[in-house]
């Protein structure tokens, strides 16, 4: 008897044991399991790979896909995530510059390409192109954030209301998953949401950014150095990435507070992430991408006549600065000098790199220091012809207004419309709205949004202006 009963409990005991560790693995695989995206073309990798380590992301792929069907009063336009200036090609699971990789549970994540694309259309029927590299020209991350914190601040944020709607892409849950969700992350995507709102609070006292800026600065400070709060403004346009292998020794961001390119692809990340959250063989794929990438050519039409005319002018008057090799070029010009803008300039100051220096992983060598300087990076102009708006702060919508007396320049415009302007160079930025869509009004008479200073050139003859716009195309 004794000998049968103990047959039994062994018997039971492996069952149970079995029970656990079958729930263990269905926990482990719904929630732990890491499958990254990955891609054959390294230009796809850098549009939809995943760098970051998926499960580092708060929002799961299917709530994250159906947030704007349930919530669209939140948005500025209709057109779903298109509505705050994403980019979704035909036939994509996600916009350019978003990911979908597997943590447990299928993830989107942010790539570089999200603030690093740009789309031209020749006239507003022509179907976008896509340029890899570019500022972004129409993603407003601010307005990104701030849909995430509305629908997350919405009592119909519930399980019951965000997967009712998932059932109409007909993805069908098993029922562990579906009790995960229900129980587990939809209510902690909610808490972390209202987190990360809170750690962004600062950014209401502050002037809106709009499309393709960002104040990523003094998130950095205040987000993750904890450094006082205080009123220093920071927005800023995003900045292109071409000819990498050609500027890793340079100083890079605007104000050139990081000694060299080559480690400001990571310390762009470390603003949210960490080296160790970070999928090092993609991050290095993706860098040696970014390194190899060289601006698009011009599309259009070009006066090669005036651009022989621009190219001397442009030796004379814009060369030391901004051609490679140029006396000045990759150095910081001091604010005085230069006169533009400096908000950008007084955020980041000494305590601030004082505070990212000592932290573990930049003492560790894992990330470059930063610094402190006292104006503005004199950089190439490769692609230039893309990086409209002009100056860091993105005030002067084209080139031809750039070579135009301060006191000339526009004083309102909007951003975020993606029709060229040939003749001046930039973006159409005279159009408020189109077919239902509002565009953002960029006032530069707003603190740290001035248009004044770079007079370089704004004193040549308008024929000589003509020309030196003509070169330009060609950089």
């Amino acid at each position: 008897m004794w000998k049968t009963l103990g047959k039994t409990i062994v018997a039971l005991a492996i069952v149970f044991s079995l029970l656990i560790g079958a729930g263990g693995y269905g926990i482990w695989y719904s929630l732990f399991r890491e499958v990254p995206a990955e891609y054959q073309q390294p230009e796809e990798e850098f549009k939809y790979g995943s760098i970051q380590i998926a499960n580092t992301e708060p929002i799961p792929y299917w709530v994250w896909l159906v947030l704007p069907r349930l919530f669209p009063e939140y948005l500025p336009n209709s057109g779903g995530y298109t509505a705050l200036g994403l980019t979704w090609e035909e036939g994509r699971e996600t916009p350019v510059g978003v990911s979908k990789a597997v943590a447990g549970v299928p993830r989107q994540g942010m790539t570089c390409a999200v603030c690093h694309h740009a789309t031209v259309r020749e006239t507003s029927e022509a179907k976008p192109a896509v340029f890899l590299g570019a500022p972004a020209n129409k993603f407003d991350p601010q307005r990104y954030r701030q849909f995430l914190f509305d629908c997350a601040n919405d009592a119909r944020f519930t399980a019951d209301y965000i997967l009712e709607e998932i059932e109409t892409y007909n993805h069908r849950f098993s029922w562990l998953e579906g009790q995960l969700y229900r129980r587990w992350i939809i209510p902690q995507i909610r808490k972390a949401l209202l987190q990360q709102q809170a750690a962004s609070a600062w950014m209401a006292a502050r002037p809106a950014w709009g499309p393709g800026r960002s104040d990523a600065f003094n998130s950095l400070k205040f987000e993750r150095l904890g450094q006082p709060l205080e009123d220093t403004i920071g927005s800023a346009d995003m900045m292109p990435l071409w000819h990498g292998q050609n500027q890793q020794r340079l100083a890079n961001y605007w104000d050139g507070l990081s000694p060299s390119s080559s480690s400001a692809h990571l310390g762009a990340m470390s603003h949210s992430a960490v080296p160790s959250s970070t999928d090092s063989k993609a991050f290095d794929r993706v860098a040696k991408f970014i390194t190899a990438l060289a601006p698009p050519a011009y599309p259009y039409e070009i006066n090669q006549q005036r651009v022989e005319q621009g190219k001397q002018i442009f030796a004379s008057t814009c060369a030391a600065c901004h051609a490679p090799g140029g006396e000045k070029t990759g150095s910081v010009i001091p604010i005085e000098a230069v006169g533009t803008d400096r908000h950008r300039l007084d955020m980041w100051a000494q305590a601030a790199a004082n505070a990212y220096n000592a932290l573990p992983e930049v003492s560790k060598g894992e990330l470059a220091a930063l610094r402190k300087t006292n104006g503005y990076l004199a950089k190439t102009l490769d692609g230039l012809w893309l990086r409209a708006p002009y100056l860091h702060n993105g005030s002067v919508p084209t080139v031809r207004d750039l070579l135009t007396v301060p006191e000339e320049r526009p004083q309102v415009f909007y951003r975020g419309y993606d029709v060229y302007d040939r003749k001046n160079l930039g973006y159409v930025a005279d159009v408020a709205e189109e077919k239902g869509k509002r565009y953002f009004k960029y006032d530069t008479r707003i603190p740290a949004n001035g248009n004044q200073g770079h007079r370089y050139g704004t004193e040549l003859p308008d024929a000589q202006k003509t020309a030196l716009v003509e070169y330009l195309k060609t950089l």
